[in-house]
């Protein structure tokens, strides 16, 4: 096989050094798209060096030899948040991060000198091996603490995707292109990724399928309900802020699931929410007709469902999760496998950022349920 183009790696020192100081990287953008509206809802950042490479492989790989690999992931992460400030409203940016360097100075420089990280998805990469998973925790606790999102790629593509889904949880799982590709002429492919839709619905997980280049891939991937898509045939890597292809867009819009099921969205609930079990104490005083608080933190995150009784003993677990667009069966067959005492509490339900949009309960999601099924042709 023929050597990747490039310098000899006796070379790189000079090329390695200059791109550390920024010099010759930049940032492309890739269109990530919603299947059911045919808009784009996200971006991904990709880097691109001048110079001695143009395969950005070559240069991280290069880094990792010469001991700079902390350094050069740092500078494509900051050409990557160049633009951040102007993404479109209601779009989220997802950026590439090696799991072994979330940890080295120069990576949490980053995320510091950023701030909020609302809107950011961390996608951990796959370009070495996670030794320890509980070693991640910290710095996965604090970018989600701080807005961040966490993503794993390549899901599908053997054990260790698997592992990375089952420890990791994350907010979003992009499918392996290897299973993409040529999707809708494979029955094997489709299982596979129908079976990490099921997966990713009972962790409220979006599922996204990268490296879709052809109309059979999309229209199979959009019949097969995968929210989100991102591929040549949307659009190619390229400046900031990219719309995808209107004749795209327009065709995604026509095509729908096999099934339409209903979702949590459709028996959302208001309830009012406190920062603190003290606002608890004093709302459920001041009200006595009050039944239900949600407690939230500082970034509206949803904690806990609090009642009067559970407020006035100290004592509440944390209330289970679902997204907006969480199939209502789904979200029934998690409440019902909770622990007995908390099994019908309102369940708390979140947007794509995780953030509190309201509550739904029990017995109105089993009457939508109820009510879809009887309107279903027999």
């Amino acid at each position: 096989m023929a050597a990747a183009s490039g310098p000899q790696d006796t070379g790189w020192a000079e090329a390695l050094a200059a791109a550390c100081r920024g010099e010759g990287v930049t940032s492309v953008y890739q269109a990530i798209v919603d299947t059911r509206r045919g808009s784009v809802v996200g971006y991904e950042a990709l880097t691109r060096f001048t110079g001695a490479s143009t395969d950005p492989e070559q240069w991280f790989a290069a880094a990792r030899r010469h001991g700079c690999a902390a350094e050069l992931e740092a500078v494509a992460l900051r050409s990557a948040l160049i633009e951040r400030a102007n993404l479109p409203a209601n779009c989220f940016l997802t950026v590439n991060v090696s799991p072994d360097l979330l940890a080295s100075a120069p990576v949490r420089a980053v995320w510091l000198d950023e701030g909020d990280l609302d809107g950011l998805i961390v996608e951990l990469t796959e370009q070495v091996p996670i030794e320890s998973y509980l070693s991640l925790e910290p710095d996965l606790n604090q970018l989600r603490a701080a807005g961040a999102l966490i993503a794993v790629d390549d899901a599908g593509a053997g054990y260790a995707g698997l592992r990375h889904l089952l420890s990791l949880r994350p907010a979003l799982i992009k499918v392996d292109r290897a299973l993409v590709q040529g999707v809708d002429r494979d029955a094997a492919k489709l299982a596979l990724i129908e079976m990490l839709g099921a997966f990713a619905g009972r962790v409220d997980a979006w599922l996204l399928a990268e490296g879709v280049e052809t109309v059979g891939e999309l229209d199979t991937l959009a019949a097969l309900g995968v929210p989100l898509v991102q591929g040549y045939l949307l659009g190619r890597p390229g400046p900031a802020w990219a719309q995808v292809d209107v004749d795209v867009a327009v065709r995604l819009a026509a095509t729908h699931p096999p099934q339409q099921t209903r979702s949590v969205r459709d028996v959302l609930e208001a309830v009012p929410t406190v920062a603190t079990v003290e606002e608890a104490v004093a709302g459920f005083a001041a009200n006595p007709d009050l039944h239900t608080l949600v407690l939230i933190d500082p970034d509206h995150r949803p904690v806990a469902v609090l009642d009067a009784g559970s407020v006035r003993l100290g004592v509440f677990s944390p209330g289970l999760k679902v997204n907006l667009d969480t199939p209502l069966t789904d979200a029934l067959l998690r409440s019902m496998t909770r622990d007995a005492g908390v099994r019908f509490e309102p369940v708390l339900v979140t947007d794509n950022a995780g953030r509190y949009t309201g509550v739904a309960r029990m017995e109105r999601m089993v009457s939508a349920v109820s009510a879809a099924a009887e309107t279903t042709p027999g």
